[in-house]
């Protein structure tokens, strides 16, 4: 369902909205070269959803420069808080009730404030101090608001402009949409806390906040208050013993626990996700999460150890297991999408681990994939994205730690030799069968083919990949050689009824004669138009 008509958006707050927009791109002049931090403070302007577009571009090299990349990764998350009486207003509005039937006591204060949400400590009628997320009131239909106008603009601009970046772009808006509607309902963000909390049970040093969902609403959720330490504070947390490195790593081994192993990730793991307390590392705002499927996990972890192997072959195995082409699978050029590929595994396959920027790795491949109009699940995407975002953490407050090693020693240890010798042998005997299977199916083929040929019923159809564009060109010239020769024909015809004055003539020449030489005429500039503009796109 669209935005418009699941939040019943008006035509006016969309023409006032659109007001809004072009006031503030005008006061930046966006259209007279914009620099990146020009943009970046922007989009801070624009609002919450215009914000997460950003952070999503960020990741987006091939939509963007790296320098404007580079940039958009600075968007902040701190915005001017709302006054008190706004958020009491909406707790009471959610709840129903006075807030004093609730709370004993709330914190004026907000611990912090986001172009979403606020958040304020607190303390329930029955004793626990919580966190109480407040969504801003309005936020949800701006950001749908802004929704809705962004697909209209990439959907208008699409249409006149076919480029990759228009298609990426449309896929951009649509995974926004998507992070939209997780985002904005809080109620799934307190069972995000419950399941991580549920999965870290029986893991020391790794938990996250455990929500009162009896308390929590769309709009609202109720979490322990964590009073501890931002991984963005490494002066203080040094100050407090801790070893940045051992906290790196651990953040890093649990991390591949939560894809590999779970299934269930934290998609967004910035700093400021991440605090320490009692030597315990918990994991906040779980609005954003990964769901990834024991198939997609075992394809993942063939990926990350065939980098770490070097082994070119079993990386194009693992990543065309995950393809799927938008259209017609047929249409796939093979061969391209393949040597795209190479140079990639050229780029990355060489380096020792702890040259490896996983990060870029990860990105790259799911660029290449859209260029070759493959779809990869979002999931992978959203793991690209946590990965990058979790390298960025690691480089800024503990380059000691290397990201890679850890986790392909998880991998390496998460199966004894034995278990891993013994599902190498399932495997081979599985693709035995499958190969017989096939040699006998083949073997049947030809059998029936043979018949067919000497009943004279076979025909062959064949398709040559990658030669589409060939074709068109090649069609393109004979279209051309086409008009040539009708051209030619309407001259040498009007020629002959021109000197042999076939009537009817005016003024001494023959009219069919006439209009023979001006149909030519325009054809041939027609013509000479048509390859004045093929040749010219091609030099571009």
């Amino acid at each position: 369902m669209a935005p418009a008509e699941e939040f019943q958006l008006t035509a006016k707050g969309r023409r006032r909205r659109i007001a809004e927009i072009f006031n503030l791109v005008r006061k930046y002049e966006a259209w007279n070269n914009i620099t990146p931090v020009r943009l970046r403070c922007l989009i801070e302007e624009l609002g919450p959803m215009f914000v997460k577009m950003g952070q999503i571009l960020a990741n987006r090299s091939e939509i963007l420069p790296q320098r404007f990349c580079d940039e958009l990764r600075r968007l902040r998350t701190d915005v001017e808080p709302v006054p008190f009486w706004v958020i009491r207003d909406c707790l009471e509005a959610e709840y129903g009730r006075k807030t004093a039937e609730v709370f004993e006591w709330i914190d004026r204060k907000p611990l912090g404030s986001a172009s979403l949400a606020q958040v304020h400590r607190a303390r329930l009628l029955t004793g626990e101090d919580v966190a109480v997320k407040v969504q801003r009131p309005g936020a949800q239909q701006v950001m749908a608001q802004d929704i809705d106008i962004m697909r209209s603009i990439v959907r208008t601009a699409s249409r006149f402009v076919k480029t990759d970046q228009f298609v990426d772009l449309q896929g951009v808006v649509e995974e926004l949409w998507q992070s939209f509607r997780e985002e904005t309902n809080f109620l799934m963000e307190a069972r995000n806390l419950d399941d991580f909390y549920t999965f870290h049970k029986d893991t020391r040093g790794i938990s996250c906040p455990r929500s009162y969902l009896q308390y929590c609403t769309e709009h609202i959720v109720v979490m322990d208050y964590i009073d501890g330490i931002s991984i963005a504070d490494p002066l203080a947390l040094s100050e407090a013993g801790y070893s940045l490195e051992k906290i790196g790593a651990r953040i890093v081994e649990d991390y591949s626990t939560q894809v590999l192993d779970d299934g269930f990730f934290h998609a967004d793991p910035h700093a400021g996700n991440i605090i320490l307390k009692d030597n315990v590392v918990y994991f906040i705002d779980l609005g954003m999460v990964g769901r990834m499927s024991s198939h997609d996990r075992a394809i993942v972890k063939d990926i990350i150890f065939s980098v770490a192997e070097n082994d070119v072959a079993k990386l194009k195995d693992s990543l065309m297991r995950f393809a799927v082409t938008r259209g017609d699978s047929s249409e796939l050029d093979h061969s391209t999408f393949l040597s795209d590929l190479d140079f990639i595994v050229a780029d990355f396959a060489g380096l020792n681990l702890k040259d490896l920027d996983i990060g870029e790795f990860l990105t790259s491949l799911v660029s290449l994939a859209r260029k070759n109009d493959v779809e990869l699940p979002s999931v992978v995407t959203m793991f690209a994205r946590g990965m990058v975002t979790l390298e960025g953490l690691l480089s800024e407050y503990m380059p000691e730690v290397n990201m890679v090693e850890i986790i392909s020693a998880h991998i390496k240890n998460e199966k004894s030799s034995f278990t891993r010798a013994a599902e190498t042998a399932e495997e081979m005997a599985h693709a035995s069968v499958r190969a017989a299977k096939g040699l006998l199916e083949a073997a049947d083929q030809l059998g029936l083919a043979s018949r067919m040929l000497t009943r004279g019923q076979l025909k062959i159809n064949t398709q040559v990949l990658g030669s589409e564009r060939v074709l068109r060109h090649v069609g393109g010239i004979v279209d051309r050689m086409s008009m040539s020769i009708v051209i030619a024909g309407l001259f040498i015809g009007s020629s002959v009824v021109y000197y042999a004055k076939i009537e009817p003539v005016i003024f001494g020449i023959p009219v069919i004669g006439f209009l023979g030489y001006l149909s030519a005429l325009v054809l041939a500039l027609m013509l000479g138009r048509e390859i004045w503009r093929n040749s010219h796109s091609r030099r571009r």
